[in-house]
């Protein structure tokens, strides 16, 4: 069964997501390298006063205090973590914009895997990009499992016509038939469906 323009815009759609999140989690791997034997806290106060936050805030008070106990092994173990992300976000926004099959699969596999942890922050520290990134996820693993279930390739249920032939000699119409020969053809849709046709 081909498949339509919905279902192509629809892993277009999912791919653009993933690439866009593998992107901006390789920008922050890169910027936590460049962080590398540097005070982080005062680089972060830096931006502060160049984007004109006030520095009083509470949340930025909370930032600044939670950076200067950085240091560079975890700036590493977030690098490396972090590329780890990024890489397989990249990885299923490729293969879905090529509109391979395995990638379907892979990014069920991989987005599901993260759904008790998502659930788990949402239940004990819920904020609204948590509970939007949740529903996300979880309609991203709802929409491909249907689609792959949609177009799944024709299996014992697709049912096989066989067509029967006789081949006749050559020539003369006298001839008896030759051999038969059979011929199969790959029907869509369900046997079931075929008698509710008739």
């Amino acid at each position: 069964m081909p498949k339509s323009k919905t279902h192509s815009r629809g892993l277009m759609l999912i791919a653009a997501f993933k690439l866009l999140k593998g992107f901006a989690l390789l920008a922050v791997a890169i910027g936590a390298l460049r962080l590398l034997h540097k005070d982080v806290a005062g680089v972060a106060d830096q931006w502060i006063n160049a984007f004109r936050v006030d520095p009083h805030n509470h949340y930025i008070h909370w930032l600044l205090a939670k950076l200067a106990s950085v240091d560079d092994r975890r700036l590493r173990e977030l690098s490396v973590g972090t590329f780890i992300y990024a890489a397989v976000f990249l990885t299923e926004g490729t293969g879905l914009a090529l509109h391979k099959r395995w990638a379907e699969y892979f990014t069920i596999i991989t987005t599901s895997s993260f759904l008790p942890l998502e659930v788990y922050e949402v239940i004990h520290h819920a904020t609204i990009a948590k509970v939007v990134a949740l529903l996300i996820n979880i309609a991203v693993v709802a929409y491909l499992v249907r689609e792959l279930r949609r177009y799944r390739k024709p299996g014992p249920r697709h049912g096989i016509v066989s067509k029967v032939r006789s081949q006749s000699t050559s020539g003369g119409g006298g001839g008896s038939p030759g051999p038969l020969k059979v011929e199969t053809a790959e029907v869509p849709g369900d046997v079931d469906n075929l008698s509710d046709e008739k």
